[in-house]
């Protein structure tokens, strides 16, 4: 994950992508990963998580593209407050996989001043885990390039409850008053109060689901859905969810 070592796009690419419309914050929903180990492997239903490892690999792939592109923010659904339901042997890989992409990547973060950052509640993470995402954090945040957010043991439901305690326990504490309640006061406090809304959120796998992301920020964003399983996801399918999402009239209820 080093920034503009090689070009990614061919000037010819770069000149249809409109400067003054490209989407700040893209959120991605990156589905597919053990469907792309049934489609590689035949012994898939021994080890179905090994699309995992592959489809980590991909993010570096995104944050170069999505800073070639002009994004500021990219934010991957990475482990819902679902995922809990899975088997406890198919967790425990994605928290390693999670462990070594951090110590792996995060030198190359600061040299190429991409930002990392969470959102969710980290607290019920392996505690060497939640060590490894507070050391990148720390080291990264001088990163004035792009932001990488991870999702994690994040859910929108989640979120607006979190929120809503806080504000609760502000009024109650005077720190608010109940008339000050506003969208705007309840955007500062999510999990994305520093970021702003996405304008873009692209989903992997053609599922047609929001799969309780960013229930609140997506009010307004555009969808992009592809077929393309997330192990497979490139920075050219990245490019035309750019371009389609350049094609579209953006009225926001206007």
């Amino acid at each position: 994950m080093l920034l503009q070592q090689t070009p990614i796009y061919t000037e010819q690419e770069l000149r249809l992508i409109k400067a003054q419309q490209v989407p700040h914050h893209v959120a991605l929903i990156m589905d597919g990963n053990r469907r792309w180990a049934r489609k590689h492997f035949l012994s898939h239903m021994k080890n179905p998580w090994r699309g995992h490892g592959e489809g980590a690999k991909v993010l570096g792939t995104v944050i170069e593209s999505a800073f070639a592109l002009g994004i500021k923010v990219v934010t991957f659904y990475a482990f819902s407050t679902e995922n809990w339901n899975r088997s406890s042997q198919e967790i425990s890989i994605l928290f390693s996989i999670f462990e070594t992409h951090l110590k792996e990547y995060r030198e190359k973060m600061v040299k190429s001043g991409v930002k990392f950052d969470t959102i969710g509640q980290l607290s019920c993470f392996p505690p060497l885990l939640q060590q490894e995402i507070q050391k990148t954090r720390e080291a990264t945040r001088e990163g004035q390039n792009i932001q990488l957010i991870l999702a994690m043991n994040y859910g929108g439901r989640d979120e607006i409850k979190r929120a809503t305690q806080a504000i609760v326990e502000d009024v109650m504490e005077g720190k608010i008053l109940k008339e000050e309640i506003s969208e705007s006061l309840i955007a500062r406090y999510l999990d994305t109060a520093h970021l702003g809304d996405p304008e873009l959120c692209i989903r992997t796998s053609g599922e047609m689901r929001i799969s309780n992301f960013l229930l609140w920020q997506l009010a307004y964003a555009e969808f992009y859905v592809t077929d393309v399983l997330w192990p497979e996801f490139t920075s050219q399918d990245l490019y035309k969810a750019v371009r389609a999402f350049q094609n579209r009239q953006r009225r926001l209820g206007g």
